[in-house]
């Protein structure tokens, strides 16, 4: 029987990474794994996405609120139509922005409320929200919550931006103590997200660039 894969967020320092297969690039190409890897969460690796110790220099903090990455998370907006509701939770949101450019007729960016829940049919909702990285967006349809669906365990480093987690991979905060058995979630690789360990689409503001990635 295999080993769950799980992150560790160690305190002022890197991701460990345990028994994870797959590791790869934004471009699909797939990087070396050992049974435990140090990825980088300051955004000073000289050698990213793997840690190189530049966190010990550069005063990188972990400290911050810690969002739950959980169906539950009280921080969520709900967007209804007949037949379908869309959960919310921008604590959560990396800001890839694969539903505003996938599904503009729902998710409208610069506008308030940004979602319209009738705006196309569930079935095309439910495709977009899938693609949600972050896991920020969730949906029901017709009362049930819909399902994930099922993936091999994968981190991919995306281009100048966070960690995406897609599969069942445990992540443990070591400042909360929490563990998230969330199926998608985006993990901080810029060190400057206000919401660590998840990302908050801080890498944009501050220019964080990856030119190997």
């Amino acid at each position: 029987m295999s080993t769950r894969p799980a992150i560790e967020c160690k305190l002022n320092g890197p991701y460990l990474v345990r028994d994870l297969v797959q590791l790869r690039t934004s471009t699909g190409h797939e990087l070396p794994t050992q049974p435990t890897l140090a990825l980088c969460r300051c955004g000073g690796s000289a050698n990213k996405p793997f840690c190189d110790g530049t966190h010990q220099k550069n005063g990188f903090s972990s400290a911050g609120p810690v969002a739950d990455a959980t169906a539950a998370s009280p921080q969520r907006v709900a967007y209804r139509a007949p037949g379908i509701t869309i959960y919310d939770d921008r604590t959560l949101c990396a800001h890839a922005g694969h539903c505003t450019d996938g599904l503009a007729a729902v998710f409208k960016y610069g506008s308030e409320p940004w979602i319209d829940a009738g705006g196309a049919p569930p079935t095309a909702i439910v495709e977009t929200v899938r693609r949600c990285p972050s896991g920020a967006l969730s949906c029901t349809v017709d009362g049930p919550a819909v399902p994930e669906l099922a993936a091999s365990p994968v981190l991919t480093v995306t281009k100048n931006g966070p960690n995406a987690v897609l599969g069942d991979v445990a992540l443990k905060d070591a400042q909360s103590g929490r563990s998230s058995p969330a199926p998608r979630y985006t993990l901080c690789r810029c060190g400057g997200s206000k919401n660590k360990p998840f990302c908050d689409g801080t890498h944009w503001s501050i220019g964080f660039a990856d030119e190997r990635n």
